[in-house]
């Protein structure tokens, strides 16, 4: 029996995923040199299984691939940014909608499950889980519908305004955001559509308004920004 294309293709995933964490959670900055070389030694893996996953990713437009120059974490420019937050606004809007319409106790309690793990990391020193959970937040209201395609698409998004936020936020603003997600499932859980609606438009809003989009942001080293990955 041939397992040789499985377990390629966990391998390749492995990258993808520990990848993919490390820009979410702050670890990889924008501009940050993804070499081919450091990172089949780092995953124990070879580079042509690296050059999928940089494929992958690339796809994803988390990072960019530069003939004769290789592989770099995505530098979003301000239209981008201001396009991804529009978008964002077109799927949550519409999203916040179709759940409290469809909204069932057994919904609402996994969401507050995901609450009270957010609010418990708000209180502890660990900036990725902090960052990590503020972003699901969104992903959740749509997984909890079971529309993996439109969790999939939030998950996308959230992704590419993690390096947004990195290039461009002038603070982490993790308290103010998690105080709005409070707010949006309190109106959430009371069926409140139109104040679930205005608090979502409120939330997304403020986080682009606190974008500063002439700030610089400095380099990171890939090997210091994987080792909390594993």
């Amino acid at each position: 029996m041939d397992t040789t294309a499985p377990a390629s293709a966990s391998a390749t995933d492995t990258i993808v995923e520990h990848l993919t964490r490390a820009i979410v959670e702050h670890r990889l900055l924008p501009g940050t040199k993804l070499a081919e070389q450091k990172l089949a030694d780092h995953f124990g893996v070879s580079r042509t299984l690296v050059r999928q996953a940089l494929f992958q990713l690339a796809q994803n437009r988390l990072i960019r691939q530069e003939p004769a120059r290789g592989a770099f974490v995505a530098t979003p420019s301000v239209e981008e940014a201001r396009q991804v937050f529009a978008v964002r606004r077109m799927l949550e809007l519409a999203t916040v909608r179709e759940f409290i319409a469809s909204s069932t106790p057994a919904r609402i309690k996994l969401l507050r499950k995901h609450m009270d793990a957010e609010r418990k990391a708000m209180l502890e020193p660990d900036v990725g889980r902090r960052t990590e959970l503020l972003g699901d937040f969104h992903v959740q209201i749509a997984s909890l519908m079971g529309n993996a395609v439109l969790a999939q698409l939030l998950g996308d998004l959230i992704s590419r305004c993690a390096l947004i936020t990195l290039m461009y936020q002038t603070t982490t603003a993790a308290e103010h955001s998690h105080d709005e997600h409070e707010g949006i499932f309190n109106a959430i859980v009371a069926g409140d559509e139109a104040a679930a609606v205005q608090l979502m438009q409120e939330h997304l809003d403020n986080v682009e308004a606190g974008l500063m989009f002439d700030r610089s942001v400095p380099t990171n080293d890939l090997s210091m920004a994987l080792s909390g990955s594993n």
